[in-house]
């Protein structure tokens, strides 16, 4: 990472890639189908996007932008999105981002609780802003993407419409603050994490060299903020028509498109996303030849997933699981051929899920479980190979502090002099070679009468019916008296159509469970047609609201 103090604005990276290579294609955005005929994209170079963005960024000073002031972006994945966030890094304000799919309710609690000093927006988003003013009592500069309509400011068009002058990016150092990105709030309330630009500027680096990613690449983009380190790295990006909000339900048709078209050599996405993509691929025969390096995140991908992935791709292609959190981004990460290979038949067997070794910049500890603070590292207690305990992170892609529900920065956050040690809230333990076994996040742990059950371990043998997408254990009543409940979902095929199929399903899960020393104790089964899931990447599960819908049908 840049010394502390020293010149860093990731926003000029792209200005960089673009005088290595003005006319590469950055972007290109599929534009809606209508009707047949060959799939039309939005393109822009790197000199293109880059000047688009120093055009975006002069005019938010000249309308009363300023270094460090909080501005809310909500427009849709694209050339404006990727160009917009460019411009607010050039511009030197902090760029306050969050998922919209988060529900509405959310959504305004979380950007109300930024306290933003004005929004970039979609005209809907900018209506509700201005029928909610009082809400966001700060919010001053508010630029409208698309049609402005009751309400006054400028807009994205009027911004383009000047005339450029000799821009010249915000001098911010590595410390300046540079974006404010929520987490999922797969366990518990979403919160507001603070990034620097020597953050931002250390994980492309650490990205790039660790999978080996080359100038002139192209991505296949299933997640709009990693298109970001693409610009940042030189890469192209390739936006697929797709809802990004809800990757689960994505047409397979349209991802492969996009890929053929660009005959793009790497794609990111959630399992969600690759599941639907590699099922469709099976049943349909199809394949990607260009197509050399997958990367998924956000939850552990299934050994089904990887496996068909890698039928997809050229013999010597590989996809990865980079392992982290919002806060600290990557930690560590395995490759789809080490988990076929040999860690995935131990998970099978219930050891946990490995998430591979850490990046070079990443030191990690497992430490004793507790629930409460950790205000100095000195009083933790490091624990040996094997052992379950808790992991705590830190490196220079470690976030420091929450800007939002600031109290939970005592609880995720260790001082060790001028370092901070993150606390990412998941359980698991290292293995000899130093690999990380992911057991289930600390929240989520089943405390028993009998003894702690650790959510991955026990989920993973009853995945092993042939019937079952996935499982999650979940405790009903308080610790440390839970009773521990199995909800199981079956794959679509498979969902039982009457109640005696229903039962004969709980009774072979339940005797699969029972004949396992690890899930012995778990003696309630019950099915789901389909678990709450975050909305970021559509893998992790909401065991807080399976474990209300669990009482509630173990009381009927």
């Amino acid at each position: 990472m840049p010394p502390f103090f020293s010149n860093v604005n990731v926003g000029q990276r792209l200005a960089a890639t673009a005088c290595d290579n003005p006319e590469g294609v950055a972007v290109a955005a599929a534009l809606p189908r209508r009707g047949a005929g060959p799939r039309k994209y939005q393109v822009r170079t790197f000199a293109e996007l880059d000047q688009d963005s120093n055009l975006l960024a002069e005019g938010l000073q000249a309308h009363g932008a300023r270094r460090g002031m909080r501005l809310v972006l909500l427009v849709k994945p694209g050339v404006d999105f990727i160009s917009l966030v460019f411009a607010m890094f050039k511009a030197g304000v902090v760029t306050v981002l969050i998922d919209p799919g988060m529900g509405r309710s959310h959504l305004i609690r979380c950007l109300e609780e930024a306290e933003p000093e004005g929004f970039v927006a979609i005209s809907p988003v900018q209506a509700v802003r201005t029928l909610l003013r009082h809400r966001f009592p700060k919010a001053r500069l508010n630029v409208t993407v698309g049609r402005r309509w009751f309400w006054g400011g400028p807009t994205l068009a009027g911004l383009r419409k000047r005339t450029p002058g000799a821009f010249q990016a915000a001098a911010t150092k590595a410390n300046d603050e540079a974006a404010i990105i929520f987490t999922t709030g797969s366990t518990g309330p979403p919160k507001g994490v603070l990034f620097h630009h020597g953050v931002f500027d250390r994980q492309a680096d650490e990205i790039r060299d660790f999978y080996g990613i080359a100038p002139g690449e192209i991505d296949l983009s299933g997640f709009p903020l990693f298109a970001l380190f693409n610009c940042a790295m030189g890469v192209t990006t390739v936006v697929p028509e797709m809802d990004f909000t809800r990757p689960a339900d994505v047409d397979p048709r349209n991802i492969l498109a996009a890929a053929r078209d660009w005959k793009c050599t790497q794609a990111f996405g959630s399992p969600a996303l690759w599941n639907s993509v590699g099922r469709y691929c099976q049943e349909h025969d199809e394949h990607l030849p260009d197509l050399k390096r997958v990367l998924t995140a956000g939850a552990p991908a299934p050994p089904h997933v990887l496996r068909r992935v890698k039928q997809i791709m050229p013999p010597d292609g590989e996809m990865h699981t980079p392992y982290g959190a919002t806060e600290s981004l990557p930690v560590a990460s395995i490759s789809a051929s080490e988990v076929l290979g040999e860690t995935a038949a131990q998970t099978e067997q219930g050891a946990g899920t490995c998430v591979g070794r850490r990046f070079p910049g990443i030191d990690w500890k497992v430490i004793r479980i507790r629930d409460e603070p950790i205000p100095q590292i000195d009083q933790i207690e490091e624990l040996p190979a094997g052992q379950i305990g808790e992991i705590v992170v830190t490196g220079p892609v470690v976030t420091r502090r929450y800007v939002t529900r600031t109290e939970a920065n005592a609880e995720h956050k260790i001082q060790d002099g001028d370092r901070v040690w993150h606390r990412i809230g998941d359980l698991g333990y290292f293995d000899e070679q130093e690999r990380f076994w992911f057991c289930g996040r600390k929240a989520h742990r089943v405390i028993t009468a009998e003894g702690t059950l650790y959510t991955v371990c026990c989920e993973a043998i009853f995945n092993n019916h042939p019937s079952i997408y996935r499982s999650a254990l979940v405790g009903v009543g308080p610790r440390p008296n839970q009773r521990p409940v199995m909800i199981c979902e079956p794959l679509p095929e498979h969902r039982p159509a009457t109640e005696p199929a229903r039962q004969q399903l709980i009774a072979e899960l339940q005797a699969l469970g029972s004949a396992n020393p690890l899930t012995a104790g778990i003696h309630e089964v019950l099915l789901h047609d389909s678990m709450p899931v975050d909305i970021r990447h559509n893998a992790k599960i909401f065991r807080e609201k399976l474990a209300v819908w669990a009482a509630k049908v173990i009381q009927k």
